[in-house]
């Protein structure tokens, strides 16, 4: 039996500075940098969640709130939401960070991702232990977000 794991063993956090190669020609960081730099966060949350691999199953909700530019220091923090059989729900949300500490949101994606074994097929995930009333919102959430996602399935998008 896998020990359950609380939100806080597997929370994951990464600091960026954006560099001119992250910027695209309208001098603003590249939607396709902080993509591949969020995947990066929410495979290495849910790797540390289930104590293996874990593969991109699917991004929903990838909400872009406003740009990032060159110097920005940019903060991105995983967390797990929900845990099915051998699936996670992952949230990332990125911020930019002024020199005070103020974190202002740019942000927000929900990865599913899929906990793999030596072989490369999905194995099972430990459950989730949750230990706040947002915790349990965001699960409560992440169920409503995973029907929607089946019905889209579903429906064939």
């Amino acid at each position: 039996m896998l020990k359950a794991k609380k939100v806080s063993d597997s929370l994951t956090e990464q600091i960026r500075i954006i560099i001119s190669p992250d910027l695209n020609n309208f001098g603003r960081l590249f939607g396709g940098q902080l993509l591949k730099w969020i995947d990066e966060v929410a495979g290495a949350t849910a790797r540390r969640h289930c104590g293996h691999n874990a593969t991109t199953a699917a991004i929903d909700n990838l909400q872009f709130k406003s740009g990032a530019f060159l110097n920005d220091v940019i903060v991105i923090i995983g967390r797990v939401t929900h845990v099915g059989n051998t699936s996670m729900e992952i949230r990332v949300d990125t911020y930019i960070e002024d020199t005070d500490g103020t974190r202002t949101p740019i942000n927000r994606a929900y990865f599913v991702m899929v906990c793999m074994d030596e072989n490369d097929k999905p194995t099972p995930a430990p459950q989730l232990i949750l230990e706040s009333p947002e915790e349990e919102m965001e699960w409560e959430n992440a169920k409503k977000r995973r029907e929607l996602r089946l019905m889209r399935r579903k429906e064939g998008f």
